[in-house]
């Protein structure tokens, strides 16, 4: 009879019967009643209350049932710290045991109980055991201290653990070698400071003497340490890749995957004249080709880390393509990325045989994969001139078809392929005007609109054929809306005469009806060019167009450089950087590929900048004067931020009133009269005032000039915790009004929309003044930044600590929570400027055991520094004395709910450690504004 009979006991006094078995004298018995005592804790009973009669069956011989008790002890030993401790001396003693299976296991074991109380009896065990004859025992406790660095990393420290672990990288054997790494690697991801894995030529040869001869895994810790080491120049990564190059031939897929990253990276420093380089990249296709005959999982891993290497090297697989022609059986997901491949290597030579591919796809039942097939045809068009007349002849045929999702798709890519060739295919618009009627999609109707009203003057029907999607232009979508309006806008200045009433029409729906602020501003920004100044509105509006690129989809190189050091990771698959996905306080490295040999690349260029340049050195952030008109189009047109935040109302008024007497008024014959000036709403008369004050505002940034100081933005609430919404953001105080800067992040695969947030009662009544305003909805990946004005006039209730705030944010998916600190400078007030015999006479006022002192270090400024970097964030300098050589500051400041805090600020010239006292009738303040203090100097 199998084990599974354990699992099937129901008998009602269980724990008193295992208690009297485990007690008995016969071993067979023993052993029976601890594989019961472990199938009930496999299914989830409690059998904990069986504790010590487990542990008594530690002492014997039989490695089956030491194995089963172990078991026992590292599931319950976290719960009975107390009772663990009777089973250390068992440990110890096994440690010593003459089977070395029993040595690792136990020093296995007691790396597995994480309780503080035992850690420190598994040191002599685990120095014993690292030293051990038996290299099973070795490679056991090299693992171990990664386990026990977990726990309590000092511990292993001052053990002297790690000295001994980096010894065993040059063990004898190859086992021992490779946990050393893993070991070593594990501790070093949680310290990224520290440089424990010092790797050197002669530890370099070591590693790669036992990869030869260790397993699968063990090889694969050792490649990973090898893609994180920089050889000194070309010659040592030469002999390092032709020493790694045989593993490409293992079985394994991850050991070929490792394989992969370490000659990636190390090929950056090969010179492409170099016989070996171009052996090199032919080695790398068979492997990479064969893991493609694996099961669909493992190929689309394959296919993701493939899609990276052909971004950064396509000559590797330039002539595999048929491998990328998809397969009837595969999967939705390996078709996808198949087909994404096969556009990246798409070239003269192969152009043929891909588009007949892609026809063919073109007429598949999955429809995901056909609209995929059919852009992928666009984007062979625009990527391999050559074949451009081919693929509009192909486009042509598939609209024929005239299977709707099929000609949807055709009518976008044909409208990048107008953008790409001018003037080229455009016999062509007729039939896809034909098609107008069947287009419901809003990325395919917004193509179609941009294409009449590019070429209105070649489409006779022009103004019909825009005014047919004119009559539900509520019920389109932003995008098709955007692109109506412009449309209309570029028919008009081509066709004055016959369309001035439909141009009337669509800026009045665009202005007057419309709640999408981008729309609005469109609209008018629209309206005052053709009113001001036609020839220039012709200039702007019909401007010559650049011609796209080639790949819009391309990885960015820093990225891809970054995420071909993680190949055959998790990132590799995700396409994202680990800091965006993994969570938790692990320090993430960010990694980087060596320098090109011989490359034309200077020093200079911000790519190959290292990493370690001092931010003087940095580029700075400043538009160059001829961007400056770009940067005012991209410019929000709402006041400045420095301004009190402007109600709802007052702008939805202005609105209304800047079409004051309706469109008739504004229409003088076709030329457009410019809207009365006294009508123009606030937030629209002075664009671009508020703009160029904003663009050169220092006040507004981080840190700045004068001002308070403005923390920089953390996170509050990580994706992990909120179903894909991310929360980051800091508080600032800027002329009397204080706001939370927020930025929403959708790292979801859903659309996210109906924003609200809500505050708890805290110890300030700071409360939003306003709703949480997102205006459209947050699409995947997309990013939006929210001012939200505070007040503090809502209920008050003392927090613990003072200054928490309890925050709930509400989307369309759920609700979320989250709690964070804001500093007390925020609530710092503009009067809180004493007088002095006020000053005087409340200093003495106020208790002594109200008053606390406190040091403020490494603060190497002067008294003038100081009294001016604390006045910009509303705390007062009332007097200045010198004292036996000190400066002595006297300041205050005033909260928002009217205490009063005073301070003594003591100086000494040279000394960059200040003392602070302050004095205030709610000592509970004092810390919270000791610690602004120290913020606003340090910053």
């Amino acid at each position: 009879m199998t084990d599974s009979k354990y699992f099937t006991t129901t008998k009602k006094g269980e724990i008193f019967e295992l208690k009297a078995e485990l007690n008995s004298d016969k071993k067979e018995k023993k052993k029976e009643a601890v594989k019961k005592v472990i199938a009930s804790m496999t299914v989830g009973k409690d059998v904990s209350a069986l504790f010590p009669d487990v542990v008594n069956c530690m002492q014997t011989d039989n490695l089956e049932l030491k194995k089963l008790v172990y078991l026992y002890l590292m599931n319950y030993a976290k719960s009975q710290p107390d009772m663990a401790i009777m089973a250390v001396n068992t440990f110890v003693k096994d440690c010593e045991d003459p089977n070395p299976l029993i040595r690792a296991l136990a020093v296995r074991t007691m790396g597995c109980i994480r309780v503080d109380k035992i850690t420190e009896y598994l040191c002599e065990p685990l120095r014993k055991c690292l030293k051990d004859e038996d290299p099973y025992v070795r490679k056991t406790a090299a693992v171990c201290v990664a386990k026990l660095h977990d726990i309590n990393a000092q511990l292993v420290e001052d053990q002297g653990f790690l000295d001994t672990l980096k010894d065993l990288i040059s063990d004898s054997n190859p086992m021992v070698v490779a946990n050393a790494v893993a070991a070593l690697s594990e501790i070093a991801e949680s310290h990224p400071s520290s440089n424990l894995l010092d790797l050197n030529p002669q530890s370099i040869n070591k590693l790669l003497t036992a990869l030869n001869e260790c397993t699968e895994w063990g090889q694969i810790f050792i490649l990973d340490c090898l893609a994180n080491y920089m050889p000194k120049d070309d010659r040592e990564a030469q002999s390092i890749c032709e020493r790694v190059t045989p593993r490409l031939s293992h079985a394994n897929s991850a050991v070929v995957l490792s394989a992969v990253k370490v000659l990636m990276k190390f090929m950056e420093m090969l010179s492409k004249d170099l016989d070996y380089y171009g052996t090199l990249l032919k080695k790398l296709a068979p492997p990479l080709v064969t893991l493609l005959s694996a099961e669909p999982e493992l190929q689309y891993v394959a296919l993701r880390n493939i899609n990276l290497i052909v971004q950064k090297r396509p000559e590797i697989l330039k002539h595999e393509m048929k491998v990328f022609f998809v397969k009837y059986n595969d999967p939705i997901y390996v078709k996808l990325e198949k087909l994404d491949i096969m556009i990246r290597l798409a070239s003269q030579a192969n152009i043929a045989q891909v588009l007949a591919e892609l026809k063919e796809y073109a007429t598949e039942v999955d429809v995901d994969f056909v609209r995929k097939a059919v852009r992928a045809i666009g984007r062979c068009a625009i990527k391999v001139e050559q074949s451009a007349e081919r693929c509009v002849s192909t486009l042509l045929d598939l609209i024929q078809t005239k299977v709707n999702y099929v000609v949807q798709e055709a009518i976008v890519v044909i409208k990048d392929i107008f953008r790409k060739y001018p003037n080229k295919y455009e016999s062509v618009i007729a039939t896809l005007c034909e098609n107008l009627d069947s287009l419901d999609e809003p990325e395919a109707r917004a193509a179609m609109i941009w294409i009449v009203g590019e070429y209105a003057e070649r489409i006779d029907n022009a103004d019909e054929l825009l005014e047919s999607f004119l009559e539900g232009f509520h019920d389109e979508s932003t995008q098709v809306q955007l692109q109506l309006l412009t449309a209309i806008v570029k028919l008009f200045l081509k066709k004055p005469t016959e369309t001035q009433e439909l141009v009337q029409q669509v800026l009045s729906l665009a202005t007057q009806d419309s709640d999408n602020p981008d729309l609005r501003d469109r609209g008018y920004i629209y309206w005052r060019l053709l009113s001001t100044d036609p020839v220039a509105a012709k200039e702007v509006v019909l401007a010559e167009k650049p011609l796209i690129s080639e790949e819009t989809d391309l990885i960015e190189p820093t990225l891809l450089d970054e995420l071909i050091c993680y190949i055959g990771t998790l990132a590799s698959v995700y396409h994202k950087p680990p800091s965006a996905f993994v969570e938790g306080s692990r320090g993430v490295v960010h990694k980087s590929l060596p320098p090109r040999t011989g490359s034309s690349e200077s020093a200079e260029s911000p790519e190959a900048a290292p990493t370690g340049a001092p931010p003087s050195e940095q580029p700075a952030v400043i538009p160059a004067q001829g961007d400056l008109l770009g940067d005012l189009l991209n410019l929000d047109l709402g006041p400045p931020v420095s301004g009190p935040p402007l109600t709802t109302a007052s702008v939805q008024m202005g609105a209304v009133d800047l079409l004051g007497g309706g469109l008739d008024s504004l229409m003088g014959g076709t030329n457009f009269a410019a809207p009365p000036a006294g009508t123009m709403p606030a937030t629209l008369s002075a664009p671009i005032g508020g703009g160029l004050g904003d663009l050169f505002d220092l006040t507004s940034g981080v840190g700045g000039l004068s001002g308070s100081y403005v923390a920089p933005k953390a996170v509050w609430l990580p994706a992990m915790k909120a179903k894909g919404l991310e929360i980051s953001g800091t508080f600032t105080r800027q002329v009397g009004s204080i706001s939370m800067d927020l930025l929403l992040t959708n790292k979801a695969l859903q659309v996210m929309s109906d924003f609200a947030i809500q505050f708890n009662r805290n110890s300030f009544g700071l409360a939003p003044a306003a709703p949480l305003q997102v205006h459209a909805p947050l699409s995947p990946n997309q990013t939006v930044e929210i001012s939200l004005p505070l007040n503090t006039v809502g209920s008050v209730m003392k927090m613990d600590p003072l200054n928490n705030l309890q925050v709930a944010v509400k989307n369309n998916i759920d609700v979320f929570y989250f709690s964070t600190l804001y500093p007390l400078h925020i609530l710092f007030v503009e009067d809180g400027k004493m007088e002095r015999q006020m000053f005087l006479a409340t200093w003495k006022d106020i208790p002594n055991e109200n008053e606390a002192q406190f040091q403020i270090k490494d603060c190497p400024l002067n008294a003038e520094a100081v009294s001016s970097k604390l006045q910009g964030s509303n705390i007062f300098t009332i007097a200045k004395r010198n004292v036996e050589g000190q400066d002595m500051l006297y300041q205050s400041l005033k909260l928002t709910n009217g205490i009063w805090v005073l301070a003594e600020l003591r100086i000494q010239p040279g000394n960059p450690n200040f003392t602070l006292s302050l004095k205030c009738r709610a000592p509970e303040v004092s810390q919270h504004v000791y610690q602004a203090y120290e913020t606003i100097l340090k910053n």
